[in-house]
């Protein structure tokens, strides 16, 4: 703490007094007056991070930043079949992976996403995207072989809305649980404000030139099974229970990025064809294996706005 003036002695026989003028508490750069140890730590960061890598680094079992390759960082593991798929500048952070009617797909388990170790678990991309009036999409699927839903799936209802609109996305994630069933969650109209499960009808923005943030959450304990669209919970059903709905990671398992078996050549699981291969951009792919906080969760999301 510095002093605005020298500090100025007044003398009464007997007593001597000092007073001293304090300047104001805020420090130029260092608007939160934090001491001058924990100012330069925090200078420069959003949230307390200086980068979105940082946050929750030691739960991080999988990503794809799509600098260049389609390579998962931490396994090294890379897509055995692809289709309609190119890297672009201008990314979230450096180049992003953009598709034309493209996937990309891995069939190697990854040992990170085994159910010892994935029971929690945090999926969080970037996206640019229009709805198409026809087709689903399908971001990010935990694929079991030979099996049309996987045990995680990451899907847009692109086909609820016209391409003109940018306005709605209806999110519609979908796990299998241990019992064998899907549990789902959906960003979608609930007609009954006085229903005790209502959920007010929240939507992001998008575009083929915004990117959006998508991100979902399961709490293992709990059975809360979260959506978030540009920091802010947009799912209406995010209950799912314990037992026999928890979360299951069947094994084997591989990863497809913006399609289903059903998109892919030769790979057809039956006559579903309800999803196409995606047509947008994606970066920054993450899974934790815990169900991210909300204070980290908008931390990612304004670290991306400012591509840090």
């Amino acid at each position: 703490m510095k002093f605005s003036k020298p500090y100025h002695k007044y003398c009464i026989p007997g007593i001597t007094m000092i007073a001293v003028l304090f300047s104001a508490c805020k420090k130029d750069g260092n608007p939160n007056n934090l001491p001058d140890a924990d100012a330069a730590k925090y200078a420069g960061t959003i949230d307390g991070y200086k980068s979105s890598d940082e946050v929750a680094s030691a739960n991080l079992v999988a990503y794809w930043d799509f600098e260049g390759t389609n390579n998962e960082k931490i396994s090294g593991a890379n897509p055995t079949t692809v289709a309609g798929n190119s890297f672009v500048e201008d990314g979230v952070k450096g180049k992003a992976l953009s598709l034309n009617a493209g996937y990309l797909y891995y069939p190697l388990q990854l040992a990170n996403l085994k159910t010892d170790v994935f029971q929690s678990f945090t999926v969080s991309t970037w996206v640019q995207i229009l709805n198409n009036g026809s087709k689903r999409t399908m971001l990010f699927q935990l694929a079991r072989p030979g099996v049309f839903n996987g045990s995680l799936n990451f899907i847009l209802n692109t086909q609820s809305f016209p391409a003109t609109n940018t306005d709605e996305l209806k999110i519609n994630p979908t796990f299998t649980a241990i019992s064998g069933g899907m549990q789902d969650n959906v960003n979608t109209k609930r007609d009954n404000p006085g229903d005790p499960n209502y959920f007010p009808y929240l939507t992001p923005k998008i575009g083929a030139s915004k990117w959006t943030h998508l991100l979902l959450t399961y709490e293992s304990t709990t059975g809360m099974f979260h959506i978030w669209a540009d920091g802010v919970k947009v799912g209406a059903f995010p209950s799912r229970n314990v037992g026999t709905n928890l979360f299951k990671s069947y094994e084997p398992g591989e990863i497809i990025i913006g399609g289903n078996y059903n998109v892919i050549p030769g790979k057809s699981v039956n006559t579903d064809v309800s999803f196409a291969a995606m047509t947008g951009k994606m970066d920054e792919l993450k899974i934790w294996n815990i169900a991210l906080t909300d204070a980290h969760i908008k931390a990612i999301y304004n670290l991306g706005l400012a591509k840090k």
